[in-house]
């Protein structure tokens, strides 16, 4: 059984009913959410793993709240837009502006399952990138501070492994991106690599 939390939002008291019952039965927790004003009280409090946001609802639609969530930075979440027929120019939008997915009413059962739980993998993979992202920036904020101390000659080397070490580390090995993205000419790159110890491996730039 799981306990990731999923919110619906929708202002159908049925579907609402619906999916909750659903969602329920598949070991989630699930919270409702029957207008815009209720959904950004409940986000402005918790952070779910999984957002069903219906378009169309009186008031605020879920267009506008999720561009709402994206400018306050609290797209921290996958979003799964729910939209009736005549409406799917409307969810392809949603999706360029940050959703995931979305789902044409009626949902299936099976469409809605599978869209749920590539969504909440997708968010999770997403989250563990932006940790080792965070990790990376930690680690060379405290590097950056040890060759303060240095002589200039050794501060510039240990200035120069962090450097490649984080840029090899962001492009998962690939020596001709971090080439591309430092602006240094390969072969030139593998030299420097190479005088400063950093180990890399070229068959994983073929």
């Amino acid at each position: 059984m799981t306990s990731k939390q999923i919110l619906v939002v929708d202002d159908e008291v049925g579907i609402r009913e619906l999916l909750a019952e659903i969602l329920f039965d598949e070991g989630y927790q699930v919270h409702l959410a029957e207008n815009a004003e209720q959904a950004r009280t409940f986000r402005h409090e918790h952070e779910p793993d999984l957002v069903l946001l219906d378009i169309w609802m009186p008031d605020t639609d879920g267009v506008t709240l999720l561009k709402e969530w994206v400018e306050q930075d609290l797209l921290t979440m996958p979003v799964v837009m729910m939209s009736g027929h005549g409406t799917i120019e409307t969810a392809v939008e949603a999706t360029r502006i940050g959703a995931v997915n979305f789902l044409e009413k009626p949902i299936a059962l099976k469409k809605l399952m599978d869209t749920i739980t590539k969504a909440i993998q997708s968010g999770e993979s997403k989250a563990l990138a932006m940790k080792a992202d965070a990790q990376n920036q930690y680690a060379l904020a405290d590097g950056l501070s040890l060759p303060l101390d240095l002589p200039l000659r050794e501060a510039r080397e240990h200035f120069d492994s962090l450097y490649f070490d984080y840029h090899l580390r962001k492009e998962v090995g690939n020596v001709t991106r971090v080439a591309e993205k430092v602006g240094l000419e390969r072969t030139h790159l593998y030299r420097k690599l190479k005088q400063l110890g950093i180990k890399f491996n070229k068959k994983g730039d073929e």
